[in-house]
């Protein structure tokens, strides 16, 4: 039975918030609100009441929701960061705020609030993060002290700060994590309550159209009745739960952002005529600025696909592959930008093309809800377990699924792919034999090389599942399946050298490795034989500009 909403739902959603923007979201109106720095609150309200109820997707059906998956959430996002990342945020920060309550709040409470978020259209902030705190939810130092009458705990009183709080000035409902007695506890807190105020809102770098503002807590009482899930120092565990599903909506995000610089930065080399003929149909420029980066964002995809499917199907918190997800889609979104501002030259850093907007505010993807280096931390330690309890063949396993792949559907990548995930099973052995781990440097470079092979390996398997059909009818149909194959091979062949190559090069940084225990490392990673992969990478990055201009 499938998870969510109907795909024809899905598509009328899309269509709908496509729609939306055209009529309120143009152009000169983004613009004009980007450099006044404001909130469009009015159409954030629209978008979460009658006039979209996007609202709707992350609530079930029992409290009046539509009971969106996953997969439903995610083109969502995407679809909203396109068109905006401020405002993209802005409607985030209600799925966001909401989480504690739908993953930790019992059944009463989850009837009494989610109800009301969707029949009410609600805005919520989530507020976790702290001045001195940032990602790390542990160290955080607003307290809840219990408030008891005739020995009953009654409530408690909030003190403490929360900072860069999303829409932190202007919704209805917050969720609040402090240090109760027994723990790091959630609570909810309705506005306009004594004690409780705003700060004045960020002048932020970009996504202006988000409102990001900081919190006051001055013995703000809640009654007992608001703390999510009727038990005290649950906080952490309750967060931890959600971290898989919200950082793949931030890596749609990241997509969204990239994609929507890098489309027109093609756009664009359609129409500028250089020497006789449009940038489109040079590939110094095209091989450079375009190609490469439709290549990685698409690799990002097939792994935000692969993650929402298992989320949908009772995969688990998944919060490492939330965490690659995040990782390279995000990388891959500011990266897009980044070279879509250079493909439009001159044009590019003016404000009039937009590319330069799209910069801005894709950069913070990297940031929010855990910034890179984090998801590279948690990648390593998780996937480093599973290589020592595996002793070492986790990844040799991996390599082994895909050299299957290979037999069966030969043009997928899947054979460079598994060449990959051989030279990190290996590249990780040798870090173990010489404890290079004990390097955080080296750790966060593994995570690295880690999200970069399970990305190639998810690539080549969605390549295969569009060629015989058996892909998630809601995924992103834009590339069939040469094309997709292509963009596997190219996006295979450079996780090989990197790995290798990179690999390589910091575990020689570490010092202390004889010529002779170089060169065997060398042999074992079987750099010729990644070198021969690249073979035909040129013809595959010139069939990839042709889809990407057909």
């Amino acid at each position: 039975m499938p998870t969510g909403i109907l795909k024809e739902e899905l598509d009328l959603m899309i269509e709908a918030i496509n729609d939306f923007a055209k009529e309120n979201f143009t152009d000169a109106r983004l613009l004009e609100l980007d450099h006044e720095d404001r909130f469009p609150i009015e159409e954030i309200r629209q978008m979460c009441g009658e006039g979209l109820g996007l609202h709707l997707i992350f609530i079930p059906e029992a409290f009046e929701g539509m009971g969106g998956g996953a997969f439903d959430s995610y083109r969502v996002c995407e679809a909203m960061a396109r068109i905006d990342l401020g405002v993209a945020t802005g409607i985030f920060a209600t799925f966001l705020g909401a989480d504690p309550i739908v993953f930790g709040a019992t059944e009463e409470q989850k009837k009494e609030w989610l109800t009301r978020i969707a029949v009410e259209g609600l805005l919520l902030a989530y507020g976790a993060t702290e001045p001195d705190a940032g990602s790390d939810l542990g160290s955080l130092r607003t307290t809840a002290t219990p408030v008891e009458e005739e020995g009953k705990v009654t409530g408690y009183k909030l003190n403490g700060n929360k900072q860069w709080i999303s829409n932190g000035g202007y919704a209805d409902v917050y969720t609040i994590l402090a240090r109760a007695p027994k723990g790091p506890t959630w609570f909810v807190l309705e506005k306009g309550a004594d004690g409780f105020s705003y700060g004045k809102p960020e002048d932020k770098h970009g996504i202006r159209l988000s409102n990001t503002a900081p919190l006051a807590l001055e013995d703000v009482f809640v009654p007992v009745e608001n703390l999510v899930g009727g038990e005290e120092g649950k906080g952490l565990f309750q967060a931890q739960l959600v971290f898989g599903y919200t950082r793949l909506m931030v890596a749609a995000f990241g997509l969204g952002g990239g994609w929507g610089a890098l489309d027109k930065a093609i756009d664009y080399s359609t129409k500028r005529i250089q020497k006789g003929s449009p940038l489109s149909e040079k590939q110094g420029y095209t091989h450079k600025l375009i190609v490469p980066h439709a290549v990685r964002l698409e690799a990002a995809r097939s792994y935000v696909e692969e993650t929402a499917g298992r989320i949908d199907g009772d995969g688990g918190n998944l919060n490492t592959e939330g965490a690659i997800a995040k990782y390279m889609a995000t990388e891959a979104g500011n990266a897009a930008a980044e070279a879509s501002i250079q493909a439009l030259g001159g044009y590019g850093f003016t404000k009039e093309y937009m590319v330069e907007k799209h910069k801005r505010d894709v950069r913070i993807t990297t940031i929010y809800e855990g910034t890179s280096e984090i998801m590279e931390m948690t990648i390593s330690r998780d996937r480093w377990q599973l290589h020592l309890k595996s002793r070492g063949q986790y990844y040799h396993d991996r390599a082994a699924e895909m050299e299957e792949l290979h037999r069966k559907n030969p043009g997928v990548g899947a054979d460079i792919a598994a060449i990959a995930l051989h030279a990190l099973a290996d590249l990780l052995e040798q870090a173990r034999i010489k404890r290079l781990t004990r390097n955080q440097h080296i750790l966060f470079r593994i995570g690295e090389f880690i999200a970069w092979c399970e990305c190639a390996a998810s690539m080549a398997s969605k390549a295969d599942r569009v060629v015989s059909g058996t892909w998630h009818d809601k995924a992103d149909t834009r590339f069939d399946a040469d094309a997709l194959a292509a963009m596997s091979r190219v996006f295979a062949r450079e996780a090989a050298m990197k790995t290798a190559q990179d690999g390589l090069r910091w575990v020689l940084g570490t010092g202390g490795i004889s010529n002779e225990e170089v060169a065997a490392f060398t042999q074992k990673l079987n750099m010729t034989r990644i070198y021969q992969s690249q073979d035909g990478l040129m013809e595959d990055m010139d069939k990839v500009c042709e889809a990407l201009y057909s």
